[in-house]
């Protein structure tokens, strides 16, 4: 008599907020690595680097995700930012204070989608790499701000109000970059397909001067690694 197989459990659905940077692909690594069916939104908001949106496509593509998304959303059309107002300037030194790349909103508008999408796909967790350590100083990065998010999401989604709250899972929130990297790489990460720099080229070519740029060239540096950034 021939051994009755038991059905495999069924994976825990995920969204993975991934922009096509160092910090997402790790954070994407590490879900498919802890078996989570993933599922990729990746968001155009009239950012002048766009060309991580085609880094983040690579990404979901050769990691094999379930579900790769880009959405759209005018972040350019209200401006405030070095990001999204080609009028400003992305520093190319170190400021201090909340610096003129932070993006007002952003983090709220991208988690904000990713709670959507969950609620329409029966995902349980929201992925995203959001750090606290070596950052920029955005106040949407911080553990008060997911967890106030998260309060949010609670009260306002289907799933909340009948008991079954998401999940939002920052692995990174605590990790300095050197650590980021380092886990990366045990999870297979090739950084060579990401895309950090504020204001790379059309070719995905980083600029080297701002401050995504530093931190990220610093973390290389620190986990005594190669940096596979391509420079213009």
């Amino acid at each position: 008599m021939s051994a009755v197989n038991a059905s495999a459990p069924t994976p825990t659905k995920a969204i993975v907020l991934v922009s096509g940077g160092l910090d997402s692909a790790t954070v994407l690594a590490k879900a498919l690595h802890e078996g989570r069916a993933c599922y990729a939104l990746s968001i155009d908001y009239g950012q002048r680097h766009r060309v991580e949106l085609q880094a983040a496509e690579r990404l979901a593509h050769s990691m094999g995700v379930r579900e790769h998304r880009v959405m759209r959303v005018d972040l350019a059309g209200i401006g405030g930012s070095a990001l999204t107002d080609m009028n400003l300037r992305v520093p190319e030194q170190a400021t201090s204070g909340i610096p003129i790349t932070y993006v007002p909103a952003r983090n709220t508008l991208f988690l904000s989608l990713c709670l959507a999408w969950a609620e329409v796909v029966g995902a349980s967790e929201i992925h995203l790499g959001v750090n606290a350590v070596d950052y920029s100083g955005y106040p949407d990065c911080r553990p008060e701000y997911i967890n106030a998010f998260k309060t949010m999401a609670t009260l306002a989604t289907k799933a909340g109000v009948e008991g079954a709250p998401l999940e939002f899972c920052t692995p990174l929130i605590a990790l300095s970059k050197v650590e980021i990297i380092r886990l990366g790489l045990r999870l297979g990460v090739d950084y060579s397909k990401t895309v950090s720099c504020y204001q790379a080229d059309d070719e995905g070519r980083a600029c080297g001067k701002c401050d995504s740029c530093r931190i990220r060239a610093q973390g290389f540096y620190d986990a005594g690694v190669v940096d596979p950034t391509r420079y213009r």
